[in-house]
């Protein structure tokens, strides 16, 4: 009997008992989603952390924890660990092999949005191998003497900020309406998606963060009171981070050697990736659970199609010995078992990648609201190649016990019942 043969028997058993198996197809497509999910978005998330430096290759801040500052800084999590000097930023900015130092000053936010005070330097001069800074339509980049922001296009759209909005910070990362200060600041510009975390960030020129209403600056050891049209002294500013670029990876393991070492004021993150890199490796437990999972899972799916076929299989007794009468021979008869079983595996996989599009938007939804990294759907994982070609095997590897059943039908018995 040809292939072909095989295949419109296959299928039309299929739909002959479209029930039991659909609700088959439809546990293997949750089984292959969920999958697909797991790996898909880990290697997503670790991707955008790890690689997330913006072109930078070290953070210098407030002596304590790497990643912390890391976080912080970066990509816009956690709370500071505190503030450095001035006078660091400016010894840094200095240093032969650092092409790059930029202040970064945070403690104020909009509607639960974070404010990041830095120089007009951080979006006119990025690294070489940082993507440029882009404005939509009739945007420009603040100006360091006046009260300007620019917004991330994330909280633009959440908080309905534009080009010619003004708005008032809040004292704190977090929002709380009874910490609002008086200082009023005009949008200036709107950031094009990056889909990074500076999506949910609001940039303010540093000297803002400076002048904020409640802010007292130590940065000579003594608290200091900034005042309306006075200068600051160098001796009293302090920054929360300084963002690093560096000539090459030798001039990062001096600073962090006489930094982290040596030093006992401040810390160097180096290299961001390194830190970041670190946590994936040590929550690689979480993944490695989540994917025994994923393959029980599918290892359960492909006992539900075997559950499936064996069911049916003592209503069908009397059709294979039909089948046998009319001359079908007893390996294609197993074969044909063997190719529904394969059959009910590829549809649940393919109906997979619906189950898995569905799963990432709302994980992405979450993921974005929360840290501003954007999940692409359909960006390309391997899982999806083996993922299906594993549910198949197990599909035909399940098929082949009632498969033999069929096999060993006996022809006259079942006709004459």
């Amino acid at each position: 009997m040809k292939s072909g043969s095989l295949l419109h028997l296959a299928l039309r058993s299929l739909q002959r008992h479209r029930l039991a198996n659909g609700i088959t197809i439809l546990t293997t497509a949750l089984a292959v989603g969920l999958a697909f999910a797991v790996f898909a978005i880990n290697a997503q998330a670790q991707a955008a952390f790890v690689g997330g430096g913006n072109g930078y290759d070290a953070v210098l801040g407030a002596r304590g924890s790497q990643l912390q500052l890391v976080l912080n800084s970066i990509f816009h999590l956690e709370t500071s660990p505190g503030n450095i000097p001035w006078t660091l930023y400016e010894a840094a900015a200095e240093r032969a092999g650092v092409k790059r130092a930029v202040p970064v000053a945070v403690g104020d936010n909009y509607r639960g949005f974070r404010l990041v005070g830095t120089t007009l330097e951080y979006f006119t001069d990025p690294p070489e191998d940082a993507p440029p800074w882009k404005l939509a339509a009739g945007g420009r980049f603040f100006d360091s003497e006046r009260r300007e922001a620019v917004v991330g296009s994330f909280a633009a759209r959440q908080t309905g900020l534009q080009p010619g909005s003004t708005f008032s910070p809040y004292h704190g990362l977090v929002f709380d309406e009874d910490h609002q200060h008086h200082e009023e600041y005009l949008v200036v510009g709107i950031l094009e998606p990056t889909n990074t975390p500076v999506d949910r960030v609001i940039f303010i020129p540093i000297e803002g963060i400076f002048r904020m209403e409640g802010h007292i600056l130590r940065g000579s050891g003594e608290t200091f009171v900034p005042e309306s049209g006075h200068p600051i002294p160098t001796e009293h500013r302090e920054v929360s981070a300084v963002l690093l670029d560096l000539a090459n990876p030798q001039i990062g393991f001096s600073l962090e050697q006489q930094i982290n070492r040596q030093g006992k004021v401040a810390t160097l993150a180096f290299p961001i990736g390194r830190v970041v890199a670190e946590v994936f490796q040590k929550m690689g437990w979480a993944h490695r659970v989540l994917a025994l999972v994923s393959y029980l899972v599918l290892v359960i799916a492909g006992a539900s199609i075997l559950a499936n076929l064996v069911q049916t299989l003592s209503s069908r007794k009397k059709e294979f010995a039909v089948l046998r009468a009319l001359g079908m021979p007893r390996k294609n008869l197993f074969g044909l078992l063997v190719l529904e079983s394969s059959l009910l595996a590829l549809l649940g996989s393919l109906g997979g990648f619906l189950v898995y599009a569905l799963v990432l938007l709302a994980a992405s939804s979450i993921i974005r609201a929360q840290t501003g990294v954007v999940l692409q759907v359909w960006s390309f994982h391997p899982v999806f190649l083996w993922g299906p070609a594993a549910m198949v095997g197990l599909g035909a590897l399940a098929g082949t016990l009632p498969a033999w059943k069929a096999y060993r039908t006996e022809v006259a018995g079942h006709l004459r019942g």
